[in-house]
């Protein structure tokens, strides 16, 4: 029976939807004026990391838990923040196919979103804030964390630099992001999709979304997850401040390369406005790879209501990359997976001390997608263990077999990847005989 690898490409996908994006000139009356532009964008200190566009990633060296100073100038001068976004930007043909999911109601509608091909692939949210208590604890909080992983069988390396916060009580300190800020960056995602409310300018290559505060804790709650306000803002701090540098592990560079901060351009409104209006706008860039997906449509539609309903990190990234890998889902066509490319490809194994822990791990993470509702697999997955000398486990292959739902949601994704494409292609062509 012919099996997938992990490695199978993604196909592209989108789907055109003409939704407009209403009040867009209220918002940036709102969100820019000079009141709150006073206190944003937010900016990194002058003694961290500022990300240039091709520029070598800084070397910190800390020398406590709470500074880092810079021990290597960077080869050019930094961006200087980008302007709001063009009203045009809310209508645009790339935000409006990143919009055109495929459901036929409402209510099945509000369950979708999109998974990013290489963005989605990146283990950027890899250290637990547990982990991060214990380096404060011990006075070790490292000024970088190293990741490597593979993609399209490239092997990468994600290099991050924490963010350093003040808090309300004077003190500064240093946080990764961690699982907390994804689930913000999965519910921005969803609000540009699902409200009208992302941007996307091609001269650029920028994309965005505008949003509230009230909207991301009412979103989040309805996924079940509870944060207060002062938790998002943390959690939007932290990506606005910390930067990734992904680069090849041979240290060639070409399109796997990166330096950016994970949310850029964060204009947030003042304290002063949100006390008169607490449904004052925010906006964000999304990460350069993020908009690459936009422009060169890499991203599938899959059901994020189910995903924001698993209960661990890891069944996330479990959900995310069956929907952008098994393209061929059927009853026929069982997915192989290993537990040795979950472990090198999740980066969320690392803090287990023996392998049989990690694997218990992988298998509780198995068993979320079972559970699930609807269901991703239709049976526990086949497992098959080959272990070495006195009983070490050496590796583990498991067999997935697909859900009749989820085999329904590839199928969906699958065709709104064909009317995407047929849609840019008659486009193109309707371009070309204008010239």
């Amino acid at each position: 029976m012919k099996q997938n690898s992990l490695n199978h490409l993604i196909e592209q996908s989108g789907q055109n939807n003409a939704v407009q994006d209403q009040g867009v000139s209220r918002l940036r009356q709102a969100l820019f004026t000079p009141a709150a532009q006073k206190n944003g964008p937010d900016t990194v200190k002058k003694d961290a990391l500022i990300p240039t566009r091709g520029a070598d990633m800084s070397v910190l060296a800390s020398n406590n838990n709470t500074s880092a100073k810079r021990v290597k100038q960077t080869k050019h001068a930094p961006e200087k923040p980008k302007p709001p976004p063009n009203p045009d930007a809310f209508s645009s043909r790339q935000m409006d196919m990143f919009r055109g999911l495929l459901c036929n109601t409402e209510t099945e509608r509000e369950t979708l979103s999109n998974v990013l091909d290489l963005w989605d692939s990146v283990p950027r949210y890899v250290v637990s804030r547990m982990q991060q208590d214990k380096w404060r604890k011990a006075g070790t909080f490292p000024a970088l964390h190293e990741v490597r992983f593979h993609y399209r069988g490239r092997e990468l390396v994600a290099t991050i630099q924490p963010a350093n916060i003040k808090g309300k009580d004077g003190v500064i300190r240093t946080y990764y992001p961690s699982a907390n800020e994804e689930l913000v960056e999965d519910v921005l995602r969803k609000i540009a999709a699902d409200q009208g409310n992302g941007y996307y300018e091609h001269r650029e290559r920028r994309s965005g979304v505008v949003f509230t505060l009230h909207a991301v804790r009412k979103e989040l709650a309805k996924r079940g997850h509870m944060r207060n306000y002062v938790q998002i803002s943390l959690s939007l701090d932290i990506m606005a401040r910390s930067v990734i540098v992904i680069s090849t592990a041979d240290g060639k560079k070409g399109q796997f390369t990166s330096n950016s901060l994970y949310l850029n351009n964060l204009f947030r409104a003042s304290k002063d406005i949100l006390d008169e209006e607490p449904d004052a706008k925010w906006s964000a860039d999304f990460h350069p790879f993020a908009s690459q997906a936009f422009d060169d449509l890499t991203y599938r539609q899959f059901n994020y209501a189910r995903m924001m309903r698993h209960k661990s990190q890891l069944a996330r990234w479990l959900n995310k990359v069956l929907s952008l890998k098994y393209v061929n889902a059927s009853t026929l066509q069982p997915f192989e997976m290993h537990y040795s490319t979950i472990a090198r490809d999740s980066g969320l194994l690392n803090g287990y001390s023996a392998a049989r822990m990690a694997v218990a791990a992988v298998d509780a993470a198995l068993d979320e997608l079972q559970d699930s509702m609807p269901p991703i697999l239709s049976s526990p997955p086949e497992k098959r263990i080959i272990e070495g000398a006195r009983g070490k486990i050496l590796d583990v292959i498991y067999t997935i077999h697909p859900s009749m739902e989820f085999i329904m949601e590839v199928k969906a994704a699958n065709k709104r990847v064909k009317l995407i494409a047929e849609k840019t292609m008659f486009s193109d062509e309707q371009n070309q005989q204008k010239r």
